[in-house]
């Protein structure tokens, strides 16, 4: 029971890191609805249906304050449907504390009309697809979330002109209390817009594309103190970077260490038992019939260990996002330190996670011997590592995810050559010709030390979790009126702005990411950017304050990307190419 109990844990874990961390967001549900059957050639009214999490509400579409998200619907009209109005329901005022003035928000049940002009058809019933996008922000009395789209369609059976089209009784009422006529045109600024005039459609922004004529001198983030940052400006000015454990390094040298890192894990108490074992159920060591075939099992086994490594590697790394995506949801590092937690108390031998007798089970009086077998036994040992690897494995794999999304292509390599580490007594033990250690009291203490190390990691990742979630506890007015004092006081609010002031003057830029259910950000303003000192370093810097409500949509993505920004706040410094 406690195997599979780890094992849901642990694909909990890595399935939050394939999702991009989306726990993290409220979702609402959202239903579309079409009044009825339309005959071509005809207007049709359609609605959706939004209800969000009990205690919580979106942004009107027209909140007060401009620093807030709004709530929009872009509606994706084929080819031949007209979209005539969008009715958007009466905002609510929400008195905040701490707020100058109500906010305009949408309580948690409410929908949102539009009236769409069909096509005239060749006179045949069809369906019509139109796909919607529903962005929102979802906050309660005490802080914002990140904000979130929903993908929904309206299908709509289109009816030829002449046949006779009757309302569907079932969504009547919800019909009823939408006030058709009254709304706006998509992409209007609001219900004033010149009846019948044709939305403008606006090109995706390209934010990233903004900083090629610069040069990134420097990236960080978090809060930082008064020093910490004045070292963050000098080390940038000076070309400094912050170096790390492959800082420097060639790719030979980091896959190099990643390998002995790899080779090492087979001297942990967790695997190197199983050894014997696994030889001997797979028919190889001193069960081979020759050192040849007994080399061949290894080799079949080991190789199995690598693939499973690797495969695992690329799945994560090449569904990871942006970078410090993973990093910076504190619901993954709240499942990383749950996770440790178990594998530490394994190590003192409180929890029994014990794997050894699983593998009796892909074993057969016909089958020993096999190349097949060795190397579906190498994958399941892959899979069921033990306490003492797992905790390795997850490192390297959010390592590499990291190192990768920074344009460093040896990245997917690295999760690969772990298990070729691992792999590599497997067909030297194979062929008979290895001397195993003896298990022993030593063992005893190495598994000891394994687990203080493994719980000191989850009180790590336990507290990045808090700070994390600690971070995300502000009231978002505020965070906004200290942006609005920043920009009073010098500050550009537009990236292509600042950026083109620094060309043109040949400074040098700091911009400042930021959003506001981010409580660092706010933090960050009052204290450390506040100071004199912090100040007089930038009085010759061109200052940006850059708004990512949503790390993950565009065109904050490729910005932060290419900015490498470990999370929020964000700061980079740059300069003007010469």
């Amino acid at each position: 029971m406690i195997v599979k109990r780890f094992l849901v844990l642990a694909f909990i874990v890595l399935g939050t890191v394939a999702g991009h961390a989306q726990l993290a967001r409220p979702r609402a549900d959202v239903i579309p609805m079409v009044e009825g059957p339309a005959r071509a050639g005809s207007p049709v009214r359609v609605a959706l249906k939004v209800t969000v999490p009990e205690g919580l509400h979106t942004q009107s579409n027209k909140p007060r304050d401009k620093s807030l998200i709004p709530t929009t619907l872009t509606i994706n009209a084929p080819a031949g449907i007209t979209v005539e109005e969008i009715v958007w329901p009466p905002s609510i005022d929400l008195v905040q504390a701490g707020a100058d003035k109500p906010l305009s928000v949408f309580e948690r049940e409410f929908l949102i009309g539009a009236t769409l002009l069909l096509p005239a058809s060749s006179g045949v019933a069809e369906d019509l697809t139109v796909p919607v996008k529903l962005r929102y922000q979802a906050c309660d009395a005490n802080l914002c979330y990140a904000p979130a789209t929903a993908d929904v369609a309206w299908v709509i059976h289109q009816l030829p002109a002449s046949a006779t089209a009757a309302p569907d009784p079932a969504h009547a009422r919800d019909f009823a209390s939408i006030k058709f006529g009254t709304g706006e045109k998509p992409g209007s600024p609001g219900p004033q817009a010149a009846p019948g005039a044709p939305a403008t459609p606006q090109a995706p922004r390209n934010d990233a594309a903004l900083l090629d004529d610069f040069t990134i001198a420097g990236t960080d983030g978090g809060y930082m103190g008064i020093s910490r940052f004045l070292e963050f400006v000098r080390n940038a000015e000076a070309g400094v970077r912050k170096g790390g454990m492959f800082e420097g390094r060639g790719p030979i040298a980091i896959l190099l260490l990643v390998l002995v890192g790899g080779l090492a894990l087979n001297l942990t108490p967790c695997v190197l038992p199983m050894i014997p074992i696994n030889l001997a159920i797979i028919g190889a060591g001193a069960q081979a019939q020759s050192r040849g075939r007994g080399f061949l099992l290894g080799s079949a086994y080991g190789a199995a260990m690598a693939v499973v490594y690797g495969i695992l590697g690329l799945v994560v790394i090449l569904t990871a996002g942006t970078f410090g995506t993973i990093n910076s949801s504190p619901w993954f590092n709240l499942g990383i330190a749950v996770l440790f937690v178990v594998l530490g108390l394994a190590m003192f031998d409180l929890l029994l996670i014990d794997f050894s007798k699983y593998s009796t089970r892909f074993t057969g009086s016909g089958s020993r011997g096999s190349v097949l077998l060795a190397f579906t036994m190498g994958a399941v040992a892959a899979l069921l590592a033990g306490a003492c690897v797992a905790p390795v494995v997850i490192q390297v794999v959010l390592f590499s995810s990291n190192l990768y999304a920074t344009g460093t292509k040896i990245a997917l390599a690295l999760p690969f050559f772990l298990g070729i580490g691992m792999a590599i007594p497997w067909p030297i033990a194979g062929a008979g010709i290895a001397a195993l250690p003896k298990p022993g009291m030593w063992m005893v203490r190495v598994k000891q030390a394994f687990g203080v190390f493994i719980l000191a990691t989850a009180a790590y990742y336990g507290y990045q979790s808090y700070s994390l979630f600690a971070n995300r506890w502000v009231d978002p007015t505020a965070v906004a009126s200290s942006v609005q004092e920043q920009l009073k006081s010098g500050w550009y609010s537009s990236l292509a702005d600042g950026l083109a002031v620094a060309k043109r003057e040949r400074k040098p830029v700091l911009i400042d990411v930021w959003a506001t259910w981010c409580k660092n950000c706010l933090t960050m303003d009052r204290t450390t950017l506040a100071s004199d000192e912090v100040k007089a370093a930038l009085s010759g810097y061109v200052k940006i304050k850059y708004q990512a409500e949503d790390p993950d949509a565009q065109p904050a993505r490729d910005l932060l990307q290419r900015l490498s920004a470990p999370g929020l706040p964000a700061y980079a410094i740059l300069k003007p190419k010469s």
